[in-house]
């Protein structure tokens, strides 16, 4: 039996609307710890992607790099939290615009302030977004060395990692260097990379006589007898001028259209903006098809730091410490005769008699069952529920928004019930829907309601009525949650039938977010 499961890293969204202000000229482009000296790097945290491989955990709204898989913090706070401080200047992060409050809620959590939050409506790939990010880092320090990191990647052994670091920084300062992870299974998930000379002389860095593509069973067992082949971890430290001039001299198009996405940006709150338009110009290419296996420049650093990408729930349970029956469980799991096996249980109580060698994942909305040899064919089922049209790919019952949460606690044709939590100080923006109306229950808390022009100040058992077509907001001025039971009535339930006329978090007009 297990309990207490890693919850899914979720924010409190505890700022008033004074406090989000105040972290607004903390991050905002320039921060005052930020450390531009020689021997700084420069971490740049790529927060895009979402994970599928990890459904029914990971969904589109709350992908993987945001959740407690691992640790007791999400995979983007342990990154994080391993290139803060010493030698490392603020990190500059790259998030889709969607993910953006729940990224800075987990910065805010671990009290790490970023450089800055680089938003991008559609992902584009590593290599486009490592131009942005060049490009910012460069306003400030054009010298500077930058630290290519994905978020979503363990990694256990941080005196190994930091190590490594040093040899990749001392290697040679024209060399584009990536971090290999010593192959010592054949695995085909990965690219592989042969090992060449010793760079310069140095001890550790060594020049890359080839990458390799994902291979086949055969051949990657050759890569392991061999010896002297890594998997790619995608982690890269190579200076920002020498990342846009290679870059430049390869992929010019793509050059060009991200410096005009980022000379056309726009500050939003603590975030910034590439031009959307624009940025969606660019060719979606990984760093290594752009510009790594094309360069002569291209350099190793052999790292044994407990990696993994947490590509599949069977690499979770590679992960984890196991009981006596070789099983990692968590959460409300009763189980009896089984063996090898991963159950997790996020909402819902999970009962195994049995089994061996499974994947079980359980959330309030969704049960995934799998062998823990073909969880890498998750994505297969996700791709299904995809061409279905399926709302549990995109989102949790449960969706946090920079105000608090709602939760939706049954739906049908014409009729939607939800549980909404209004955080202290904070308020929604004002609105009107055209399809639905809306009348709200306080559970507990006090509410101040705009309904047209009128003002009402409710307590507990109180409700007010918002009818179709009625500019509203709700709000929190008391100092404990607000929590009211919502309910929705109308032909069309969809969250993206909003009309916003006023947002105190610089939310656009018409977007699908309440």
């Amino acid at each position: 039996m297990a309990k207490d499961a890693p919850p899914i890293s979720k924010p409190h969204w505890t700022f008033s609307l004074a406090q989000w202000g105040a972290t607004v000229a903390k991050v905002l482009m320039v921060n005052n710890d930020y450390d531009s000296g020689a021997g700084t790097i420069h971490p740049v945290l790529l927060c895009g992607g979402s994970g599928s491989r990890l459904w029914p955990l990971s969904r589109s709204l709350h992908p993987k790099q945001l959740l407690s898989l691992a640790s007791e913090r999400s995979l983007l706070q342990d990154t994080a939290s391993r290139v803060h401080g010493g030698r490392f200047a603020a990190p500059t992060v790259i998030c889709n615009e969607e993910h953006r409050f729940l990224v800075a809620e987990q910065f805010r959590e671990i009290a790490v302030d970023p450089h800055a939050i680089l938003l991008e409506r559609e992902g584009r790939n590593t290599a486009p977004a490592a131009a942005i990010a060049a490009l910012q880092i460069q306003d400030t320090n054009a010298d500077a060395v930058m630290l290519i990191l994905p978020t979503d990647h363990v990694v256990a052994d941080q005196d190994q990692f930091l190590g490594a670091v040093e040899i990749a920084q001392s290697g040679s300062k024209d060399a584009m260097v990536v971090f290999g992870i010593t192959a010592i299974a054949a695995e085909t998930g990965y690219g592989y990379i042969r090992r060449g000379s010793d760079l310069d002389g140095s001890s550790g860095c060594f020049q890359v006589a080839a990458f390799q593509e994902k291979p086949d069973r055969e051949t990657a067992q050759g890569y392991v007898s061999q010896g002297g082949y890594f998997w790619n971890s995608g982690m890269f430290l190579v200076s920002v001028q020498h990342y846009l001039d290679e870059l430049g001299r390869l992929q010019p198009a793509m050059l060009e259209i991200c410096r005009r996405a980022w000379d056309q940006r726009q500050s939003d709150l603590d975030f910034v903006r590439m031009d959307p338009d624009v940025f969606a110009q660019a060719e979606s290419k990984s760093i290594d098809y752009a510009v790594m296996e094309h360069t002569s420049n291209a350099a190793v650093v052999p790292m044994d730091a407990g990696w993994s990408d947490v590509g599949s729930w069977g690499a979770l349970w590679d992960l984890a410490e196991k009981d006596a029956d070789g099983n990692v469980m968590s959460g409300d799991v009763v189980a009896w005769d089984v063996q090898d096996s991963y159950l997790r249980a996020n909402g819902s109580i999970i009962a195994a008699v049995g089994v061996k060698d499974l994947v079980v994942v359980a959330t309030d909305d969704a049960v995934l069952v799998v062998p823990r040899s073909q969880s890498q064919d998750v994505t297969k089922m996700v791709a299904m529920l995809r061409a279905e049209g399926r709302k549990e790919l995109a989102a949790h019952t449960t969706v946090y928004r920079p105000w608090g949460a709602y939760k939706v606690l049954e739906s049908g044709d014409t009729f939607q019930v939800k549980r909404v939590t209004v955080n202290p100080g904070a308020k929604l923006s004002l609105q009107l829907h055209h399809k639905r109306a809306e009348h709200w229950v306080v559970v507990s808390g006090s509410a101040t309601v705009t309904r047209g022009e009128d003002t009402l100040e409710l307590s507990r058992n109180q409700s007010a009525y918002i009818p179709i077509g009625t500019k509203h907001r709700l709000e929190n001025k008391g100092k404990e949650p607000l929590h009211i039971i919502e309910v929705q009535t109308g032909d069309y339930l969809g969250e993206d039938d909003i009309v916003r006329f006023d947002d105190a978090y610089g939310r656009d007009t018409g977007a699908k977010e309440a």
